[in-house]
């Protein structure tokens, strides 16, 4: 009887680290989640403002739907080319601004986040949830780059406390099969795009933006309750890519699947992030191998019982 409980105790010491493995795994799989954020009747808008409207100076092309609630004018100034509807402040558009306020909530409140520094400049950042307390900024010359590390589903959110001010010529790269669709940035104030800049992702600000000079973006410029201002841009609707079977051919419905990778990765990328995919099963290595270990100790401490 006392060999059993001698047994059962070290049975149960073995487990302990295996449980404690086993939930760091978890929390590292869960602690950078970020899932796509539903825009509603949104989605289809590339520009959408609220009090002041929408200005515009030089030719701007915007492919996508516009509209602005509560100023509901036309008369944005400039040469505007519409690849999409304008809904003015029709029923759409005011459907549309109450689904961006649910949208930027969703966003706002998604974490575990993780914090970055002030200008994300030259970073290479995996999927995840990114917080900054204050002003988020994005310089030239080196781009952010988003790294999907080959799954096409990967989500970005950008929580900005403050402003999000992106430089004249900065510009956000995606490899690895990122897809702008899945890029958000949640602006508590105003967001601003510098001159020339290259931008991708959908902008949720809760005030004004205003789009520079020359600068285009990927995505949309969405302000809850400011003006949107634009000068001769280029803002193009993200569409998620249809998904390919691995031989690259594509297949109908749903989100884009990349073609499954093959042969060695190659290394000396620039990355300033590890991938969570690489950190995951590190530790699921770890676990295997003290699982394995402790299943020896029992068996043997049973054979010596046993004698």
């Amino acid at each position: 009887m006392k060999n059993s409980r001698h047994v059962s105790r070290h049975v149960r010491l073995a487990a302990a680290p295996i449980a404690g493995l086993a939930l760091l795994v978890a929390v590292a799989s869960s602690a950078q989640a970020a899932t796509a954020v539903g825009l509603g009747t949104a989605d289809s808008f590339v520009v959408l403002s609220g009090t002041g409207g929408i200005t515009n100076t030089g030719p701007t092309t915007l492919n996508g739907d516009i509209g602005n609630f509560p100023d509901p004018s036309g008369a944005y100034g400039g040469a505007l080319t519409i690849n999409g509807t304008d809904h003015a402040g029709d029923g759409v558009t005011q459907t549309a601004k109450l689904d961006l306020v649910t949208a930027f909530n969703s966003a706002a409140g998604q974490g575990p986040t993780i914090p970055v520094s002030a200008d994300l400049g030259g970073q290479t950042l995996v999927p995840g949830v990114y917080n900054q307390a204050a002003t988020m900024n994005l310089s030239a010359p080196v781009p952010l780059t988003l790294d999907a590390a080959g799954n096409p589903n990967a989500v970005w959110v950008f929580q900005a406390a403050s402003d999000l001010i992106v430089g004249s010529g900065a510009s956000v790269t995606l490899i690895n099969g990122a897809q702008a669709c899945n890029v958000f940035w949640v602006v508590t104030s105003s967001a601003t795009i510098g001159t020339g800049a290259n931008f991708i992702g959908t902008i949720m600000a809760l005030t004004s933006i205003t789009v520079q000079t020359g600068a285009t973006v990927q995505g949309r410029v969405l302000s809850q309750t400011g003006t949107v201002t634009l000068d001769t841009n280029t803002i193009t609707r993200p569409v998620c890519a249809a998904p390919t079977t691995p031989g690259g051919t594509t297949t109908p419905g749903g989100t884009q699947v990349a073609a499954t990778p093959t042969g060695g990765v190659s290394t000396g990328d620039g990355s300033t992030s590890q991938g969570i995919t690489t950190g995951k099963y590190l530790l699921i290595g770890v676990l295997v191998v003290t699982a394995a270990g402790a299943m020896g100790a029992v068996a043997g401490l049973r054979r010596k019982q046993s004698t």
